[in-house]
């Protein structure tokens, strides 16, 4: 894999085919959570992966923004400690969710994260243990859309680098 391709190409998938991922797939998407750097290598996460269609579509309704966790074929719930007791558990989290998403890309697979609200009631659904909290989950399949996996980017999406960076100061 190219990682600057990746980088420029992935987009985000919410739309997925219904068709399991193979075991293999899974595993290296969740290896590559489990690889990924953390502050001072805490490692301060859990992974919960599910497949079962009843919990993937309970899960959907925690979020304004997750209805397509319900069509995935795979959903990585990112479990962490106090998410408000240090800044570096939400950033080792994101970038547990981000090598997930690009090990998925590389193979073909679709991704989307969904940011989650009803904290109790995926507490509930879940079952984990009260000193851990979830706020981000991921869905994962195939692409209804093909295309849509490595879509070019829309025009206007991106803003320019002169927009973005400041040099030395602002």
């Amino acid at each position: 894999m190219n990682v600057m391709d990746a980088i420029r190409l992935k987009r985000a998938v919410r739309k997925f085919h219904d068709v399991p991922l193979p075991d293999d797939v899974v595993h290296a998407i969740l290896n590559a959570g489990r690889r990924s750097q953390s502050s001072k290598n805490n490692q301060a996460w859990q992974f919960i992966a599910i497949r079962d269609r009843s919990v993937l579509k309970a899960l959907s309704t925690c979020g304004e923004w997750a209805s397509h966790i319900a069509g995935a074929a795979l959903c990585v719930a990112i479990l962490t400690p106090d998410p408000e007791s240090k800044f570096q558990i939400m950033f080792d989290a994101g970038q547990a969710a981000a090598f997930m998403q690009l090990a998925a890309w590389e193979l073909g697979v679709g991704s989307c994260p969904a940011s989650l609200y009803e904290f109790e009631k995926t507490r509930e659904i879940l079952k984990f243990p009260a000193e851990w909290h979830l706020r981000i989950a991921l869905s994962f399949g195939y692409p209804m859309d093909e295309e849509k996996i490595s879509a070019p980017p829309k025009k206007g999406g991106r803003r320019s680098l002169e927009d973005v960076v400041h040099w030395e100061k602002w």
